[in-house]
This record gives structure tokens, C-alpha cells and sequence, in this order.
């Protein structure tokens, strides 16, 4: 019965720790766009947001409930250490990316892990396969398409509908209605995402038969990854806020606010009808549909490329560490003990390496070199160009444009002296100069 406990109490501290890196891991979701134009200061938006995600975490349990009891049969066999496999494999996956700076899913991470870790311990048996495809599967898929759809028609409305107005006034209205939007993708992400913790827990205190099959989690649950996420929003993860505000489109006032109001909506629903949505794809998704929703838009095509590519490897990348994690832990206290150790030198060793070239809140608005605009976006701007008196995108502008820029003062200087048309000077040639007096 103590070895129980000591498992429990080492897969409750685990939980909170993926609960700490879900938090700087998707604080991007809440805040990169409202950075990025200015809105708010980093760390006020970082702050503000902190505090929304603990609030949220007390709004619904229902995603917790799909954790706990929906995906992985809590009947079958599950052990304590299967569930820390599962966290381990998360987390592990969520700090790669992390260093990457590519906003991949927390949430798919923690199924990929849990699934993997179940599969190796108890077989196929111990994964509810129908819920996985329901709630996980499908809505992986759709729910960054119908957030980039809805993000698109709401930027193209948005612009329509201000295309006579003062663009100084425009501005400085959706920034404020950032800030609104901004807290509610906030709000959000801590009812939808804490509660993958909170699910992750109360699994634990079931299968050591703390509390009943299929009950809610306790108050101290809830309250433990509220703070939990909470806390690691308040530091902030830098490196994927700059992906999101300055990588995938250079994004306006207007796109901002269309996407997050759209995001917003999309994961509130979603929290309420229980599906475990992954927040960081809708947010994502959304980003992308406002910058092809706006005229002369640019999509950095490789940055999401990578970005989806990350998708798709999250559920099985995350699902292959757990798996190697519950064979070795599965092997008795020196095997839970040696995943442990690992795990903490492979985490150790990404924070060294995050180091080299650090990313915070003083460079966090440094965007990435200018790339040539793709083939989707240059047929977009031929059919939609840049709304009037707004500059094509400078990712689009070949960068060999730019070269020639101090040539002609060069060929000014000469042409004074001689008193030639500057406009027709081609270059410095003093014999010809000589010969004229």
C-alpha cells in the first residue's frame, strides 16, 4: 500500500509539472497576437493571461471527465506507473517543440502519451479506440480548419466593414477588442486545458482506489492545476510566441482580433461538450485563416509546414517515448526510478540548450528573415491586393531589391561638383570633368 502511495504521489507531482509545461507552452495561443501588434506589453499580456487560465480551470470538469474515464478503461489494469510513462512521454515532446519554437498540441502529447503507455502495458484493451477517433482524431482535424475558415471570413468582413474609416481609429479600436478577445482565448485554454490534468490526477487516485470510478475531481485537484498552469503561463513561452506573432503572417490589429475571437469560440464549445481540443491548433489554424483572410496577406507556407509536420508527429512521437518509459518502468522500482532519472537529464539538457540563444520579452517581437511570398499567397494578392494606403507585406519583397539602395548618392557627389543633372550622372569620371572647363 506505501509503494502505491509513493507511485501516486510521484504521478501527481509529474502531472503538475506537464500541467507547469502546458502553461508556457501555449501561452503563445492567448497572447502572440496581441504582442505582436503592440496591444499589450509582454509581460502584462503574460501576466493578465496567467490569471484567466487559474479562472478557468474552475469553470467546467467535463474534458477532465473524457481523461479520466474516456479515453484510457481505468477497469483494465492500469497502473500508477503506466500514467507517469504517459506524462513522461508528454513532456518530453512538449519541451522539443518547445525548443523548436513550434506550437504543437500539449493535449495530443499527453493522449499519444497515455495511449502509448497503456498500449505497452495492457494491450489494446485499455483504449477506448472509439473515443479516440471521436474525440480526439476528428476533432484534431476539423477544429483547426473550421477556426482558419471562420478567421478568414471574420478578417475579410472586418476590413470590409472599415475600409472607409480612419485607419488610426480602426487600430486603436481592435487593440482593445484584442485585449477582450485575448482574455477570452485565456479564459479558454485554462477551462479546456487545466482540466487535462485535473483528468490526469483523478486517473491516478482511481486506479490506487483514492477516490471512485468515473467521479469528478476533488476541489484540491482542480485548485493544484489551476496554479499549475497558471504559473507557467506567468514565465511566458517566448520562443513559440514568436512563431505565432511574427513566423506564420505579419499579422495587423483587425486579423488579430478576428482570430483569437474565433478561436475563442471554437475551444469554449468544445470544453463544454467534453471533446479534448487541441487549443494550440486552433489558435493556429485561426492565425493562418486571418492572414489569408486579409488582402495581400502573407502565409510563411515553410513556417507552417513545420508547424503541421509537428501535428502529425506529436500523437506517435509522444506515444514512443511513453512506451519505451512503461517497459522500463514496468520492470519494478529501479526501472520507475531510471525513467525518472532519464527524464530529468533529457529535460536538463533542452534547458542547456535553450540557453545558447535565449528568446524573453525583450526580443520576443524580433520577426524571422523575409521569405519569398509561396505560390498560394502570390495568386491570392494577384486577385486581392493591399486595401488602400497599406504597403505590400515586406516578406514578399525579394530580397535582392533592396542591394542597389546607396547607389545613387554615390553618383551625386561627382555630378555637384561638375554641375550636371544628378538625376542622369551615371558615375564619377574626372577627365571627363577636366576637359569641360
Amino acid at each position: 500500500m506505501e509503494h502505491i502511495t509513493l507511485l501516486i504521489g510521484i504521478v501527481i507531482v509529474t502531472a503538475l509539472v506537464f500541467d507547469f509545461t502546458n502553461g508556457f507552452h501555449d501561452t503563445a495561443n492567448a497572447m502572440a497576437t496581441t504582442i505582436s501588434t503592440g496591444a499589450l506589453r509582454p509581460k502584462t499580456a503574460v501576466a493578465m493571461s496567467a490569471g484567466l487560465n487559474l479562472v478557468g480551470a474552475f469553470l467546467s470538469v467535463e474534458v477532465a471527465k473524457t481523461i479520466s474515464g474516456g479515453i484510457i478503461d481505468e477497469s483494465a489494469g492500469i497502473r500508477p506507473e503506466v500514467i507517469f510513462a504517459g506524462l513522461v512521454g508528454a513532456i518530453v515532446w512538449n519541451l522539443l517543440t518547445w525548443l523548436a519554437g513550434l506550437p504543437s498540441s500539449s493535449s495530443h502529447a499527453l493522449f499519444g502519451g497515455l495511449i502509448g503507455a497503456t498500449l505497452v502495458s495492457v494491450g489494446t484493451n485499455g483504449v477506448h479506440g472509439d473515443a479516440v477517433v471521436m474525440k480526439v482524431l476528428i476533432p484534431a482535424v476539423a477544429a483547426p480548419v473550421v477556426a482558419g475558415l471562420a478567421a478568414m471570413a471574420a478578417t475579410r468582413l472586418t476590413y470590409r466593414l472599415t475600409r472607409n474609416r480612419n485607419e488610426g481609429d480602426t487600430a486603436k479600436g481592435y487593440r482593445a477588442g484584442q485585449i477582450a478577445s485575448a482574455a477570452l482565448v485565456s479564459l479558454a485554454h485554462g477551462t479546456n486545458d487545466a482540466q487535462k490534468t485535473m483528468g490526469v490526477i483523478t486517473l491516478a487516485l482511481i486506479t490506487g482506489g483514492v477516490v471512485a470510478p468515473h467521479a469528478d475531481p476533488p476541489l484540491w485537484v482542480i485548485a493544484s492545476a489551476g496554479l499549475a498552469i497558471a504559473l507557467g503561463t506567468y514565465l511566458g513561452g517566448w520562443r513559440i510566441i514568436r512563431t505565432m506573432g511574427k513566423g506564420i503572417t505579419d499579422i495587423q490589429p483587425p486579423q488579430g482580433f478576428a482570430a483569437q475571437t474565433g478561436a475563442a469560440a471554437t475551444i469554449l464549445a468544445s470544453s463544454h461538450l467534453g471533446f479534448a481540443l487541441s487549443t494550440t491548433q486552433v489558435c493556429s489554424g485561426a492565425v493562418m485563416g486571418s492572414g489569408l483572410g486579409r488582402k495581400g496577406g502573407v502565409v510563411r507556407w515553410s513556417t507552417a509546414g513545420r508547424m503541421v509536420l509537428a501535428w502529425g508527429l506529436t500523437l506517435p512521437a509522444a506515444g514512443a517515448v511513453a512506451a519505451a518509459a512503461a517497459f522500463l518502468a514496468g520492470q519494478g522500482n529501479w526501472g520507475v526510478a531510471a525513467v525518472a532519472v532519464l527524464a530529468l537529464g533529457i529535460c536538463g539538457a533542452i534547458w542547456a540548450a535553450s540557453r545558447r540563444k535565449p528568446i524573453d520579452h525583450t526580443n520576443v517581437n524580433e520577426g524571422p528573415a523575409a521569405e519569398p511570398a509561396g505560390v498560394v499567397t502570390t495568386a491570392l494578392r494577384t486577385v486581392s491586393p493591399p486595401p488602400a494606403g497599406q504597403p505590400a507585406p515586406v516578406a514578399d519583397a525579394p530580397v535582392a531589391d533592396a542591394a542597389p539602395a546607396e547607389a545613387p548618392e554615390t553618383a551625386e557627389i561627382p555630378a555637384r561638383a561638375t554641375g550636371a543633372d544628378t538625376s542622369t550622372t551615371p558615375a564619377p569620371r574626372p577627365k571627363a570633368a577636366t576637359v569641360s572647363r
